[in-house]
Protein backbone atom coordinates (compact mmCIF):
# COMPACT_ATOMS: atom_id res chain seq x y z
CA UNK A 1 0.00 0.00 0.00
CA UNK A 2 1.12 3.31 -1.00
CA UNK A 3 0.91 5.61 2.28
CA UNK A 4 1.37 9.68 2.35
CA UNK A 5 1.78 10.66 5.83
CA UNK A 6 1.70 14.27 6.51
CA UNK A 7 2.07 16.37 9.85
CA UNK A 8 0.74 19.56 8.49
CA UNK A 9 1.64 22.84 9.44
CA UNK A 10 3.19 26.04 8.15
CA UNK A 11 5.99 23.82 7.86
CA UNK A 12 4.73 20.12 6.85
CA UNK A 13 6.88 16.92 7.35
CA UNK A 14 5.76 14.36 4.69
CA UNK A 15 6.88 10.64 3.90
CA UNK A 16 5.59 8.30 1.49
CA UNK A 17 7.09 5.15 0.38
CA UNK A 18 9.52 6.66 -1.77
CA UNK A 19 10.48 10.03 -0.34
CA UNK A 20 10.27 12.19 2.37
CA UNK A 21 10.72 15.81 3.16
CA UNK A 22 9.49 19.37 4.89
CA UNK A 23 7.73 21.71 2.97
CA UNK A 24 7.93 25.34 4.20
CA UNK A 25 4.72 27.69 3.51
CA UNK A 26 5.36 30.43 5.18
CA UNK A 27 3.12 33.43 4.15
CA UNK A 28 6.31 35.66 2.44
CA UNK A 29 5.66 40.11 3.32
CA UNK A 30 2.95 41.59 1.38
CA UNK A 31 1.12 37.75 0.61
CA UNK A 32 -2.45 36.74 2.38
CA UNK A 33 -2.83 34.00 4.79
CA UNK A 34 -4.68 32.18 1.65
CA UNK A 35 -1.41 31.71 -0.26
CA UNK A 36 -0.19 28.97 2.17
CA UNK A 37 -3.38 26.70 1.16
CA UNK A 38 -2.93 27.49 -3.18
CA UNK A 39 0.48 26.20 -2.26
CA UNK A 40 -0.37 23.22 0.30
CA UNK A 41 -2.91 22.18 -2.37
CA UNK A 42 -0.68 22.63 -5.78
CA UNK A 43 2.54 20.62 -3.53
CA UNK A 44 -0.58 17.89 -2.54
CA UNK A 45 -0.79 17.95 -6.30
CA UNK A 46 2.33 17.67 -7.27
CA UNK A 47 3.25 14.61 -4.74
CA UNK A 48 0.01 12.98 -5.74
CA UNK A 49 0.85 13.06 -9.38
CA UNK A 50 4.50 11.24 -8.59
CA UNK A 51 3.33 8.71 -6.39
CA UNK A 52 -0.52 7.89 -6.43
CA UNK A 53 -1.53 7.32 -2.84
CA UNK A 54 -3.68 4.96 -1.67
CA UNK A 55 -4.20 6.29 2.03
CA UNK A 56 -2.93 9.72 3.78
CA UNK A 57 -2.81 9.77 7.28
CA UNK A 58 -1.99 13.34 8.73
CA UNK A 59 -1.44 14.17 12.48
CA UNK A 60 -5.50 15.51 13.92
CA UNK A 61 -5.51 19.38 15.58
CA UNK A 62 -4.70 20.26 18.19
CA UNK A 63 -2.21 22.18 20.30
CA UNK A 64 -2.57 25.51 22.66
CA UNK A 65 -1.46 28.21 20.22
CA UNK A 66 -4.89 29.61 18.76
CA UNK A 67 -3.46 30.57 15.56
CA UNK A 68 -1.28 27.48 14.80
CA UNK A 69 -4.47 25.68 15.34
CA UNK A 70 -6.88 27.98 12.92
CA UNK A 71 -3.46 27.41 10.36
CA UNK A 72 -3.24 24.00 11.11
CA UNK A 73 -7.23 23.09 11.00
CA UNK A 74 -7.74 25.43 7.35
CA UNK A 75 -4.67 23.21 5.76
CA UNK A 76 -6.63 19.91 7.12
CA UNK A 77 -9.55 21.56 5.42
CA UNK A 78 -8.08 21.73 2.27
CA UNK A 79 -6.17 18.62 2.15
CA UNK A 80 -9.61 16.35 3.13
CA UNK A 81 -11.09 18.39 0.49
CA UNK A 82 -8.45 17.57 -1.81
CA UNK A 83 -8.67 13.72 -0.75
CA UNK A 84 -12.15 13.31 -1.58
CA UNK A 85 -11.84 15.15 -4.85
CA UNK A 86 -8.92 12.66 -5.51
CA UNK A 87 -11.06 9.73 -3.71
CA UNK A 88 -8.06 8.87 -1.79
CA UNK A 89 -9.03 7.49 2.09
CA UNK A 90 -7.15 9.22 4.80
CA UNK A 91 -6.78 8.89 8.45
CA UNK A 92 -5.91 11.13 11.83
CA UNK A 93 -3.81 10.02 14.26
CA UNK A 94 -3.77 12.20 17.60
CA UNK A 95 -0.15 13.30 17.91
CA UNK A 96 -0.37 11.26 21.88
CA UNK A 97 -0.11 7.98 19.34
CA UNK A 98 2.31 9.01 17.08
CA UNK A 99 4.92 9.87 19.95
CA UNK A 100 3.97 6.86 21.86
CA UNK A 101 4.45 5.02 18.86
CA UNK A 102 7.95 6.03 17.76
CA UNK A 103 9.13 6.44 21.83
CA UNK A 104 6.56 4.58 23.81
CA UNK A 105 5.85 7.40 25.61
CA UNK A 106 2.28 9.72 24.79
CA UNK A 107 4.18 13.07 26.12
CA UNK A 108 7.62 12.72 24.00
CA UNK A 109 9.19 15.81 23.19
CA UNK A 110 10.29 17.24 19.81
CA UNK A 111 14.21 16.39 20.45
CA UNK A 112 12.75 13.00 21.50
CA UNK A 113 11.19 12.35 18.10
CA UNK A 114 13.86 13.66 16.38
CA UNK A 115 16.93 11.24 18.52
CA UNK A 116 14.10 8.05 18.18
CA UNK A 117 14.50 8.56 14.27
CA UNK A 118 17.88 8.75 14.28
CA UNK A 119 18.57 5.60 16.59
CA UNK A 120 15.66 3.27 15.72
CA UNK A 121 15.38 4.31 12.12
CA UNK A 122 19.15 5.52 11.03
CA UNK A 123 17.18 8.37 9.46
CA UNK A 124 18.44 12.04 10.44
CA UNK A 125 15.07 13.93 9.76
CA UNK A 126 15.27 17.45 8.67
CA UNK A 127 13.53 18.31 12.11
CA UNK A 128 10.74 17.69 14.38
CA UNK A 129 8.07 18.25 11.26
CA UNK A 130 9.94 15.96 9.55
CA UNK A 131 10.52 13.05 12.44
CA UNK A 132 6.63 13.15 12.80
CA UNK A 133 6.07 12.81 9.54
CA UNK A 134 8.28 9.70 9.35
CA UNK A 135 7.29 8.05 12.54
CA UNK A 136 3.66 8.73 11.18
CA UNK A 137 4.07 7.28 7.90
CA UNK A 138 5.54 3.64 9.71
CA UNK A 139 2.38 3.96 12.47
CA UNK A 140 0.29 3.58 9.50
CA UNK A 141 2.44 0.90 7.34
CA UNK A 142 1.89 -1.28 10.41
CA UNK A 143 -1.67 -0.65 10.84
CA UNK A 144 -2.56 -1.50 7.55
CA UNK A 145 -0.70 -4.94 7.65
CA UNK A 146 -2.96 -5.87 10.64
Amino acid sequence: MNILALDVATKTGWCNNDADGVWDFSIKRDESSGVRLLRFKAKLKELFNLSKPDLVVFERTSGMHKNSIIVQSELHGVLKSFCEDEKVDYKAYSAGEIKKYATGKGNASKEMMIKACIDELDIQPVDDNHADAIWLWQLAMEDMEQ
